[in-house]
């Protein structure tokens, strides 16, 4: 636009990454986005009316191939004690535990999974239960630094021997992909045999910048339209997907599933093709009252409680277990008319507008856990903006000062602004709960026996993905004067 080059020491050093597609990041797919009827697709039988149907578009993005595992997680647990070993940071070890007493019952014996679930190999790869919304939270946190730090040390820009250092007792002298953008947390940078990053003055460079396009965005938790969309699988029926600019799939969307896959069975739930898996059920759930698994020589799912993170169908997008074997969080805060209330593109609920706290001043922005901190915008300074005026978006609409409503949490409603929705349904949930349209809710600071997560990310560029460009390209044409 100034007619001044791009990457040149002597015309300014201003330094353009070239454009290229995110690496899919360790345990993702890619979900390419679209329109769809978000909401109920079988009849209200618990009559909330909470997930009336309703038009959305959700733009394209990652998500976890299957549920967050057993395995996954003591990873975590091991990083976070070799961290965080001194005793000043005893609660944050104990914190970051998940609480393995949601399997006691006062009148059932499943004492064994209180012990074993969590930490015995042969649970290795099952889901993860007992996490809290806010252990979900934090840990795809964790996720997406150790991915970006592993990026850097890969390519040369952070030393290898970081991690032992971090590993032995770190604290706060951990990697945080915030604090290390910021210039917070410079590690021990190392020596990339080939470094492509130069400074304004042309000189090799080892800090890596977000515009480099080497680090991933953040890992995070599926807002409920994304979970709801990529538990649907609709590509399947839209089977022509675009490979040329001259042949793509019609925008066909006609046959609503009630599941995580295309409704080619008699009941929805069992394998219909002729073969060994004829009759098997395509999802790890109750069948009815007292019947977890089936019958001896003839178990219907062969799983009493979760069953490993691959077991059962993938849908459409490959994505296990959308429907059954845990119950998962999504980002959002619950509210039963939200789906009323939300905007129609990327719907979400549970938005707190922050920045970056400067109180501190330079040097001193992060947290004893080495993370950047962070406050509430001051809405004095938002008056006189159109898009919002508001930091804390929770309850907009619903629940806040404009909207003349109130919940009483306790004496009329179990709904507050720390109720975040689980989706999908569980081992232990009978099958009108696996629908992807059904949704419940649960305290953020609370767990289940049934409920798991898995995470998502953004995908930034083309919602086709794979190196296509976004909108329709002709051919050129000459204008007549």
């Amino acid at each position: 636009m100034t007619g001044w080059k791009y990457n040149d020491k002597n015309m300014g050093g201003y330094n353009v990454a070239k454009a290229k597609n995110v690496k899919t990041g360790p345990g993702l797919v890619f979900v390419q986005g679209g329109t769809f009827t978000m909401g109920a697709t079988t009849e209200d039988i618990m009559g909330d009316w909470n997930n009336i149907p309703r038009r959305v578009t959700v733009n394209s993005f990652f998500i976890d191939k299957t549920e967050v595992a057993n395995v996954h997680y003591r990873e975590y647990i091991h990083w976070i004690e070799s961290v965080f070993s001194d005793p000043q940071y005893d609660a944050v070890v104990q914190g970051a535990k998940p609480d393995t007493l949601v399997w006691r019952s006062e009148l059932a014996f499943n004492e064994p999974y209180v012990e074993y679930y969590f930490r015995h190999p042969s649970y290795n790869f099952y889901p993860v239960v007992g996490v809290s919304w806010k252990q979900a939270h934090d840990f795809s946190i964790w996720r997406t630094d150790r991915v970006n730090e592993g990026e850097l040390i890969n390519a040369g820009y952070q030393n290898k021997n970081t991690i032992k250092t971090e590993m032995a007792g770190g604290g706060q002298e951990n990697f945080n992909t915030k604090a290390y953008l910021m210039g917070e947390y410079q590690g021990v940078p190392g020596k990339p045999k080939k470094n492509a990053l130069k400074d304004a003055q042309g000189r090799p460079r080892t800090h890596v910048n977000f515009d480099d396009g080497i680090l991933l965005p953040g890992y995070r938790l599926p807002t409920e339209a994304e979970w709801e969309y990529a538990a649907l699988g609709y590509i399947n029926q839209n089977p022509q997907v675009r490979k040329s600019e001259k042949k793509r799939g019609e925008e066909n969307n006609t046959n609503r599933q009630i599941y995580s896959w295309q409704n080619d069975g008699y009941d929805n739930l069992r394998a219909t093709r002729r073969g060994a898996w004829q009759g098997s059920f395509l999802a790890n759930f109750k069948r009815g009252s007292g019947d977890n698994m089936g019958v001896a020589g003839g178990l219907n799912d062969r799983s009493a409680i979760p069953a490993e993170v691959t077991a059962f169908f993938p849908n459409g997008f490959g994505v296990y277990n959308m429907s059954g074997n845990v119950s998962e969080w999504v980002a959002d805060v619950y509210r039963p008319l939200t789906n009323q209330e939300a905007d129609d593109f990327n719907p979400y609920r549970g938005n707190r507008f922050q920045k970056v706290d400067l109180s501190g001043g330079e040097g001193n922005l992060r947290d004893s856990l080495g993370r950047i901190k962070m406050v509430d915008e001051n809405d004095s300074t938002l008056r006189m903006r159109r898009n919002y005026q508001r930091s804390y978006a929770i309850n907009y609409l619903d629940g806040d000062s404009t909207s003349n409503v109130s919940y009483g949490y306790g004496l009329t409603t179990l709904v507050s602004d720390q109720s975040r929705v689980i989706k999908g349904g569980s081992w232990n949930d009978r099958a009108y709960w696996l629908s992807p349209g059904t949704r419940r809710f649960l305290e953020e600071d609370q767990s289940s026996s049934t409920v798991g997560f898995r995470c998502a990310m953004i995908a930034p560029g083309s919602p086709e993905g794979n190196g296509r460009k976004t909108g329709n390209f002709f051919p050129k044409r000459r204008q007549k004067r």
